[in-house]
């Protein structure tokens, strides 16, 4: 599995599984997981997305036929959306999934008011709008790299006819047989095609062929899956909220952790048997500079940090040991009088500042206009340490 699938998985298992929270009751708070995202989505359509933190919404949002179980050791795969592992032909060029009945869509409009069951067809569709060239999918090359059976051809015939994409037309390689059972066929063997397409939720999640039709262009705004969550709020580039999906399917959690991992045996027993998932939303907020993204973790603003800046490493690490989490009030001051123990000192004479002069240095150095060489670092401190009623007399 790629570092970006790994990524994923981690968030999404973070937001279905990791609440370490007492079991539901009637009166009990909803429980929240915040994020930030250091870089911003740009939608959350699987055939057209590629970003990570894009991806990283979506796969909590749709659902593939297989998944990870990602407690064990080694690493093994399991059925998601469908009844059992794939049926694999002996040379390695046919894989036949059988969906299991009952699994459906989320409630939206495009359904007209009807509860929309997940078919083998959706997954046909899904896979076919890859080859769209409306789309301009970035995972294409996954799928050509695989070579299903008729669907490149189909391709370069549409983009030479400059027609729009058939999608009723049959093609040999992709076929749903029966309402639930899938069928892909390669031209050549792939013995890892099940791992490296059919699990990957972001990409290759299954969709329902009214949604997109309904939303056209829009899709990237309105993402509609079996996974366990749904969209609830969107504010490009600044907030996204993930709430429970109400129709999600009943899923227990039942990771197989190794024998000789005491740890992972740990969260298997304390989790097994609760039902997925265990958040009631999950809020992300853009924070693109790494400075506020670290205090708002450290003022408890945001309960998970996917990675630690540099700069901040001698804070949460220092002397390569953990350091205790602080309290909320304690924090700022402890960012704070770290970033003010790397500024350079100044040379100047005048070595107590008023507090509208601290504030205004807080504030310059925050945004790295701080001079660097000794030099200009004592005249700017001079002259930023005078009133400008002084300065104008001395001119």
């Amino acid at each position: 599995m790629s570092i970006r699938g790994l990524i994923q998985a981690l968030i999404f298992a973070l937001a279905c599984g990791n609440a370490l929270a007492q079991k539901a009751g009637a009166n009990e708070p909803q429980r929240v997981l915040r994020y930030a995202f250091p870089i911003a989505e740009t939608g959350f359509d699987p055939v057209q997305i590629s970003d990570l933190y894009s991806r990283t919404v979506a796969a909590g949002i749709f659902d593939a036929p297989l998944a990870f179980d990602f407690l064990a050791r080694p690493f093994r795969m399991k059925p998601n959306t469908i009844a059992a592992m794939p049926e694999i032909s002996e040379d390695f060029r046919t894989f036949t999934f059988r969906i299991k009945p009952g699994i459906y869509f989320a409630d939206d409009p495009a359904f007209k008011g009807q509860k929309r069951e997940l078919v083998a067809e959706d997954y046909v569709y899904t896979l076919k709008r890859h080859y769209d060239p409306r789309w301009n999918s970035p995972n294409l090359y996954r799928l050509e790299a695989a070579k299903i059976v008729g669907l490149s051809e189909l391709r370069k015939q549409v983009i030479k006819d400059k027609k729009p994409f058939p999608y009723d037309q049959p093609v040999e390689g992709l076929r749903a047989l029966d309402r639930y059972t899938l069928q892909v066929k390669l031209a050549d063997p792939s013995p890892r095609f099940h791992q490296e397409v059919m699990t990957d939720h972001s990409s290759f999640g299954a969709m329902a062929r009214e949604v997109v039709e309904a939303y056209g262009d829009k899709i990237m705004e309105h993402p509609v899956g079996t996974g366990a969550f749904r969209l609830a709020e969107w504010r490009r580039s600044s907030r996204i909220v993930l709430e429970r999906n109400p129709g999600y399917r009943e899923h227990l959690y039942d990771e197989q952790a190794p024998a000789d991992d005491a740890r992972s045996q740990a969260i298997a027993a304390q989790l097994k048997g609760r039902r997925m998932p265990m958040l009631d939303r999950v809020e992300i907020v853009i924070i693109e500079e790494s400075q506020p993204r670290w205090l708002s973790f450290l003022n408890a603003q945001t309960d998970l940090m996917e990675r630690l800046p540099n700069e901040f490493a001698p804070v949460a690490v220092p002397n390569d040991k953990l350091a205790p989490n602080p309290p909320s009030a304690a924090s700022r001051w402890t960012a704070r009088r770290w970033w003010t123990s790397r500024w350079p000192r100044c040379s100047t004479r005048t070595t107590r500042w008023s507090a509208a002069t601290r504030r205004r240095r807080w504030r310059c150095a925050a945004r790295s206009r701080w001079p660097t060489t000794s030099t200009r670092r004592s005249a700017w401190c001079a002259s930023r340490s005078r009133s400008p009623r002084r300065r104008r007399s001395r001119r």
